[in-house]
């Protein structure tokens, strides 16, 4: 079977998106960023032939993009990411506030796959942007972690000690006013693409 890229996305919605960064740009300007580097994303991968899923919460959303949607379901973070992955035997999972993120940094995820367990996309902040993991991972994918700080990959890495683990390129979220500056830098066009919540 293919193997599937979920997207992990907030529908987009005023006021519910970006929320630090909307502190400093508004929640237009954050609801505008979010919608156009999801959409952005969604269609890079699709384009470049992989099997995507979105993943949004809250979980009546509805989103207009040109892939299947699944709900996160409830509970925290870790548990809503361990049941979308769980879906899946060869799955990787992106969040959609990476601008550089391209597909063919899943498809080099996928790669490493063959000779590896798990795979990381390491953020710039201690986090992660992508996981992907094959048939042999761990029961409890992220245990304790420690979410929205500089400790969330490590302490995710802690939960894959006993498996071959590869990483991918490090890149930056956007969270601040200044980041979101130099995202307007990158190739995606931040703004204009706009799918129907």
């Amino acid at each position: 079977m293919k193997p599937t890229v979920i997207v992990f996305a907030r529908a987009p919605r005023l006021g519910t998106v970006k929320r630090r960064l909307a502190r400093e740009i508004g929640d237009r300007a954050a609801l505008r960023f979010h919608t156009a580097t999801l959409t952005a994303l969604v269609r890079d991968l699709k384009r470049n032939r992989l099997n995507v899923v979105v993943a949004l919460t809250p979980d009546r959303a509805r989103v207009r993009l040109p892939v299947p949607a699944i709900h996160q379901g409830h509970g925290g973070l870790g548990q809503r990411m361990s049941r979308a992955l769980s879906r899946y035997r060869h799955v990787a999972l992106i969040g959609c506030d990476i601008p550089e993120a391209r597909a063919t940094d899943v498809h080099a995820a996928f790669r490493l796959l063959g000779s590896n367990d798990a795979v990381f996309g390491p953020a710039a902040d201690g986090g992660f942007w992508l996981i992907a993991v094959g048939p042999r991972r761990p029961s409890d994918l992220f245990g304790a972690a420690r979410w929205s700080t500089e400790h969330a990959l490590a302490d995710t890495l802690g939960q894959f000690r006993r498996h071959r683990v590869g990483f991918l390129r490090t890149l930056s979220d956007v969270d601040t006013k200044a980041d979101h500056d130099r995202a307007a830098l990158c190739t995606f066009p931040i703004g204009r693409h706009s799918p129907a919540a």
